[in-house]
């Protein structure tokens, strides 16, 4: 069908055509057959490109004979002429002669200009829709399955609690979120080849402060790791801070400087939760979960209170390196907006 199509074409039309599928597809299938180390898809590339060649040759012999007329035609026109005409009635003379000027030479130059005209119309336009099929691919979202990483909820933001409004610059739950879901957020955590499976955030307030002390947490999770980061605009300094942990049973704790800020690393247990959602609907006591290590950031470089908090844990109890915390808290810290003076 549709080589009955091409032949209904003017030839001006079909053999620009051809050229320019021709030497699209020849272009494009050798590029593959390079990049892929393909040797049959090499052979057809230049299959294709050698068929191109010859319609080229075609157009080439067709434009050359339109601009020289064949010396057999030119002397059978000159005996034509040259033959005894019979004489015309003086009457309709001037009409034949009317009729005879009015007939278009076969050798015009304005149908050599149509025709030049219809091959670079049909070379542009094919020639525009063979780079779009060249270039598609780079813009086109892959057909393969690869699991994509979550993104952060970009749905209609709830209203914030007063505790956000009384306090100066503090930051969201979706700003934490965009700050710690880093591309290369895995790649620092020592597990390169994993995708982030969920990210959330929210717009808490720290516990028992009565919804007075503002406290964004947003957390990635990850098929070995889980990542929680959370602000507390309070008045606890970090040097308080390291003060309360010796009450507490946090373990492993380890005072440093990240960015010119106070910090502390410590180690405590998660909490374990069991839920039953058969008849009873009960939910089993609160057991310990596994161990976590966390990095305490101040807020500011003068340590006036309130921090941050960078949390890593994995179900199999396994740990990244301190480094991995570190590298994390100097990425997500320059996003959060230094705590000012009071």
């Amino acid at each position: 069908m549709l080589g009955f199509l091409l032949r209904l074409l003017p030839f001006w039309v079909r053999e620009p055509l051809l050229i320019a599928i021709g030497s699209v597809l020849g272009v494009r299938i050798l590029y593959l057959a390079v990049r892929d180390h393909d040797r049959v898809a090499a052979g057809l590339g230049v299959v294709f490109l050698v068929f191109t060649a010859i319609r080229v040759h075609a157009v080439i012999r067709a434009l050359r004979a339109r601009r020289n007329p064949s010396p057999t035609a030119s002397a059978d026109g000159a005996a034509v002429d040259a033959a005894p005409q019979p004489q015309p009635q003086p009457q309709a003379q001037p009409q034949a002669q009317a009729v005879t000027g009015s007939r278009p030479r076969p050798d015009t130059p304005e149908k050599e200009h149509n025709a030049w005209g219809q091959a670079v119309a049909a070379v542009a336009v094919f020639g525009a829709l063979g780079a779009a099929l060249w270039v598609a691919p780079r813009f086109m979202p892959s057909d393969d399955n690869a699991p994509q990483p979550a993104s952060c909820s970009g749905g209609t933001h709830e209203e914030l609690p007063k505790a956000y409004k009384d306090t100066p610059r503090p930051v969201t739950g979706e700003e934490l979120c965009k700050a710690l879901n880093r591309p290369d957020l895995a790649e620092l955590l020592g597990t390169p080849e994993e995708t982030a499976t969920t990210a959330s955030s929210t717009n808490n307030t720290a516990p028992l402060t009565d919804g007075k002390v503002a406290q964004p947490e947003a957390e990635v999770t990850f098929d070995t790791y889980t990542v929680n980061v959370s602000a507390t605009y309070n008045e606890l300094s970090t040097g308080q801070y390291v003060k309360l942990m010796k009450f507490g049973d946090e373990k492993d704790v380890k005072t440093l400087t990240v960015l010119g800020r106070p910090a502390v690393l410590s180690s405590d247990h998660t909490m374990k939760l069991e839920i039953n959602l058969g008849s009873g609907g009960s939910g089993g006591p609160v057991g310990e979960g596994p161990l976590a290590r966390t990095l305490s950031v101040a807020l500011d470089r003068k340590d006036r209170g309130g921090y941050c908090d960078i949390t890593v844990w994995s179900t199999s109890g396994a740990l990244p390196n301190d480094s991995a915390l570190l590298n994390i808290a100097e990425k997500v810290l320059p996003r959060i907006p230094e705590r000012p003076a009071r």
